[in-house]
């Protein structure tokens, strides 16, 4: 199993950015998948998952600026980032969710190495 993010970058307060986690070695559409991120000194934030199914779920805080998809004909996770927020400042990680609990990161099997996302002026 291997998942690889990619996407991340530095863009103003506003901006948007749209981050991609492709994945490989397993049947990618069979599993409910989350992003995560990580603020520098701050512990892991589940920001958003989306089952097999296709059912999103967000964390208030990114509630109607940030849209997760899936694209499983190229084993692809997607995040859109829009309207971003110097507190959106973090690494973010996609993630595989082996159960059925999205926001349960200690529970997540394989996740990727990250990638950064710097919002500033």
């Amino acid at each position: 199993v291997q998942l690889v993010e990619s996407g991340g970058g530095m863009v103003q307060p506003g901006g948007s950015l749209r981050l991609s986690c492709a994945a490989s070695g397993f049947a990618f559409s069979d599993y409910d998948m989350s992003w995560v991120r990580q603020a520098p000194g701050k512990g892991p934030e589940w920001i958003s998952g989306i089952t097999a199914g296709g059912s999103a779920y967000y964390a208030d805080s990114v509630l109607g600026r940030f849209t997760i998809s899936s694209d499983n004909a190229k084993n692809t996770l997607l995040l859109q980032m829009n309207n971003l927020k110097s507190e959106d400042t973090a690494l973010y990680f996609c993630a595989r969710v082996p159960g059925y609990d999205l926001k349960n990161i200690d529970g997540y099997d394989y996740r990727g190495q990250g990638t950064p996302v710097t919002v500033s002026s």
